[in-house]
């Protein structure tokens, strides 16, 4: 079955919203594996405007599930931290410094001998490596030549088309998950997954590890609770 790990970035924005430490991100992490989640997600970015650095070190010896941090390698910054910290897995996004979110995946092409570099970085202290990338099969094709570990699809174009959509739209999705798995890579999948789309694209999405899912969950939360929000997620991936 596809593993539910949760971004809790949205957590540490209403916490910073009022400063001081409610909700608490580190109790809602612990809880929201205690409610099933497989892994917990962060992407700190380098105005720390969500989740902080120190964040991340408190999380680290506490959670028991897999722990995931994203960003952008450039920054030297967050290498430092993942070195550090040893997540079981970092996903290398190209986002700059004052991006709200993430928009695009690497060009694998462009950036090949830089990606294989930073990638050789994380797995010698092996941590494992999946790159954000867009479901092109040429961008997959690069990414197999970078020796990252997998894949994660990048899915806004699939979730902002699935209502009228979802049949053609998902088409490149499939393609793209169908040749990294045969070119032995492990596929990811995440940005703006939801209740309304998740059962959807797991279902025709073939060999899919884990999605990374925040916003959407969180939002949730606040009408179903943490708990109810986190298990009704799961029975999606079933």
């Amino acid at each position: 079955m596809t593993k539910l790990s949760v971004n809790i970035n949205k957590i540490a924005t209403l916490r910073n919203a009022r400063g001081g430490n409610v909700p608490d991100v580190i109790q809602a992490a612990l809880d929201i594996e205690r409610f099933g989640a497989e892994g917990i997600t962060v992407h700190p970015r380098p105005d720390e405007r969500h989740i902080t650095y120190k964040d991340v070190r408190d999380l680290k010896p506490l959670l028991k599930t897999e722990f995931n941090i994203e960003g952008n390698p450039k920054e030297k910054k967050f290498v430092d931290l993942v070195l550090e910290i040893l997540p079981h897995q970092v996903t290398l996004v190209p986002d700059s410094g004052r991006q709200l979110t993430s928009d695009h995946g690497w060009d694998t092409i462009k950036h090949k001998s830089y990606l294989q570099d930073i990638i050789a970085v994380f797995k010698s202290k092996n941590i494992r490596t999946s790159i954000f990338v867009d479901p092109s099969l040429q961008m997959i094709e690069g990414a197999s030549l970078t020796g990252t570990d997998r894949v994660e699809l990048y899915t806004e174009t699939f979730a902002k088309n699935y209502v009228l959509h979802k049949e053609e739209i998902i088409k490149p999705f499939q393609d793209a998950a169908k040749l990294a798995h045969q070119l032995g890579l492990g596929i990811n999948a995440g940005h703006d997954l939801s209740m309304k789309n998740l059962k959807f694209f797991t279902k025709h999405i073939p060999h899919l590890a884990e999605v990374s899912i925040g916003h959407a969950l969180i939002s949730d939360a606040l009408y179903l609770g943490l708990e109810n929000a986190v298990q009704m997620y799961l029975r999606e991936l079933k």
